[in-house]
């Protein structure tokens, strides 16, 4: 049965869509036909990661929502940033990052149960095993939903007490939603921490598993979202724990 994976943090600046996007590549590598939709749509951005040019992107989920194309053609197969061969294993579904859809979209809204029956319909036509919602941070209507139709909720934390203190409201209204699957990744996490002793610390205080630490990395930053790290650093602390963080929400 193909598996809708929400990822989300109560703030910004957590790496959410970086982690979203390598985790679908990590899935997609192992032949897993993966699917990334950023619902974002205040801010979007995860195409870049993609190398997807918004100039390539004629329609968007905007023009989805607003009932102006199926969902279909809001659908770009970006399979080739796992190699110049590679085909149909990785599709991202991106918001416009045109100023007046955003502006529309901060004004307007759009229909969230469209949203909804928009994954639904490209589960299906694409055949995806893999769904990854990259959410907007905080809580409102679209995050709400996003989260109660997720197989497997992942949130991520920074070890900072602003973090802490959201966090705990995402695991209780997740836990009153009823999420089959929730875990916490830790991220950005100095090297002066203790990985092990910061997860049983987290773990405790949320009474919920943590898939991952994952350690601040100088490489990452000097990236700067031009790809994707677990290609291109993938023998790495980081590299590593990300592998082991798939491992951990697909067991």
């Amino acid at each position: 049965m193909p598996e809708i994976i929400a990822i989300h943090s109560f703030r910004g600046g957590t790496g959410k869509s970086n982690t979203t996007a390598n985790l679908a590549c990590l899935l997609a590598r192992q032949g897993r036909r993966v699917g990334v939709v950023d619902t974002d749509i205040q801010s979007p951005g995860i195409h870049v990661l993609f190398n997807l040019d918004p100039k390539d992107v004629p329609c968007s989920l905007n023009d989805f929502l607003w009932g102006k194309c199926d969902i279909g053609r809001a659908v770009y197969d970006v399979s080739r940033v796992l190699g110049p061969e590679e085909r149909e294993k990785l599709f991202l579904i991106p918001s416009s990052i045109r100023t007046g859809d955003i502006a529309r979209v901060l004004h307007y809204g759009y229909d969230i149960h469209l949203l909804k029956e928009g994954y639904q319909k490209a589960i299906a036509q694409f055949a995806l095993d893999y769904l990854f919602i990259d959410t907007h941070p905080g809580l409102n209507e679209e995050t709400l939903m996003s989260i109660a139709i997720a197989d497997t909720l992942l949130i991520l934390l920074r070890p900072d007490q602003q973090d802490y203190q959201g966090t705990a409201v995402t695991v209780e209204i997740a836990r009153e939603l009823e999420v089959p699957k929730m875990f916490l990744i830790l991220n950005k996490v100095p090297a002066a921490f203790s990985g092990d002793a910061l997860a049983a610390k987290v773990t405790a205080a949320y009474d919920c598993d943590v898939a991952g630490v994952l350690p601040h990395a100088d490489d990452m930053m000097v990236l700067g979202s031009s790809g994707l790290f677990c290609l291109a650093h993938p023998d790495t602390a980081l590299g590593r724990a990300m592998e082991g963080v798939l491992r951990r929400i697909t067991a």
